[in-house]
């Protein structure tokens, strides 16, 4: 079930889209509120007063913090934690922390990968290819392409490059 504590909101889907989806084990703490035609995966963790805008996805056991305003069509990716208090603009990939005003890559998510299980290694490819995307000193085509053709195409690594290029609000 879903955990839905006091002063929730969640706004129908609209005419247009018809519905918004709150995803199974999903816990929406006091006063969060999700606006229309919004998609919430699974076990997403939304901290207290936590806004979601319209058409916002969020990915499976993402974490979105206490406070978080996030703007109408953004994605969030599966496993990412928002910091408290800001706001996301702008796409967020799976697998990362971000926090700060403007959002910025903080991290891996280190410690809800351990907890789903992510072996070490995973992990340290995971951190590879957002090292090569956020912190190395090419631009965008650059790095995606260096991701694809020096790091090992494994599920996660294939999920990130796919959300990274199916953006469409572009990556914090």
């Amino acid at each position: 079930g879903v955990t839905i504590r006091e002063s929730v909101t969640i706004n129908r889907g609209t005419k247009a889209y018809g519905k918004t989806i709150v995803g199974d084990g999903a816990l929406l703490m006091t006063g969060a509120h999700i606006a229309h035609d919004c998609i919430v995966g699974n076990n997403v963790i939304m901290a207290n007063l936590a806004t979601l805008g319209g058409h916002v996805e969020i990915g499976p056991w993402a974490n979105i913090g206490g406070g978080v305003m996030v703007h109408q069509f953004v994605k969030i990716g599966t496993q990412s934690l928002i910091g408290g208090g800001f706001t996301a603009k702008q796409d967020v990939p799976p697998y990362i922390v971000v926090s700060g005003a403007p959002l910025r890559f903080v991290g891996i998510n280190k410690i809800g990968l351990e907890r789903r299980g992510f072996d070490s290694e995973t992990r340290a490819l995971i951190k590879k290819a957002y090292r090569t995307y956020f912190v190395s000193k090419f631009n965008r085509g650059q790095a995606l392409d260096k991701i694809r053709k020096t790091m090992e195409q494994t599920e996660e690594i294939k999920k990130i490059l796919n959300f990274i290029e199916s953006s469409e609000r572009g990556i914090i």
